[in-house]
């Protein structure tokens, strides 16, 4: 009997443990799932609340972007958890230096609901590489989720600075921009 039961467990446990690593939170040590996925076009980047020392907060808010590394728009599924309930956000390239418009752009924005989640996808035309040549910090973009009331649509600029409401990027993003000369 012992020796017909220790297979079974065996093989209860392989499959339960990755069901439990595909649905802890990435602040449980599954960062360094960032970059690009094996040879594909996509690629992954988490985005943390950051302490003052820049350090991640990890029992804090947090959100996953999924983003073609390539392609005439910057197409992209973003989910962030942990936020501020029925707050209005904004996904955004940050270009260096301060105010971020350098040049900078609007990804998407939108409204965490009820539970302090948001859902963002979609195609966006930004007529760019990332990071922008503009940009001070040419190792990568700087991606972030902002308040959408500290941030102006228009100029790309941030207006005010709340940083312990801001998802920051773990790691910076490239894109290319396959319809620009």
């Amino acid at each position: 009997m012992r020796k017909a039961l220790f297979p079974i467990l065996a093989l209860v446990l392989v499959l339960a443990l990755p069901t439990a690593v595909l649905a802890a939170k990435p602040d449980q040590g599954l960062k360094g799932l960032q970059g690009q996925a094996g040879n594909s076009n996509v690629a992954f980047v988490e985005l943390w609340g950051k302490d003052s020392s820049w350090e991640i907060v990890e029992d804090g808010a947090w959100g996953k972007l999924k983003y073609n590394l390539e392609g005439p728009t910057f197409d992209f599924v973003f989910n962030g958890h942990g936020l501020e309930i029925e707050t209005d956000y904004s996904l955004i390239y940050y270009a260096d230096p301060w105010p971020g418009n350098n040049p900078g752009a609007l990804i998407a924005s939108g409204t965490s609901n009820d539970e302090g989640d948001i859902h963002l996808a979609g195609s966006t035309d930004l007529g760019m590489n990332l990071p922008d040549s503009d940009d001070a910090n040419s190792d990568g973009a700087k991606i972030w989720l902002v308040l959408s009331g500290d941030y102006d649509e228009i100029t790309y600029a941030m207006t005010g600075w709340n940083p312990a409401e801001y998802l920051f990027e773990y790691d910076l993003v490239t894109y290319s921009d396959t319809d620009i000369p």
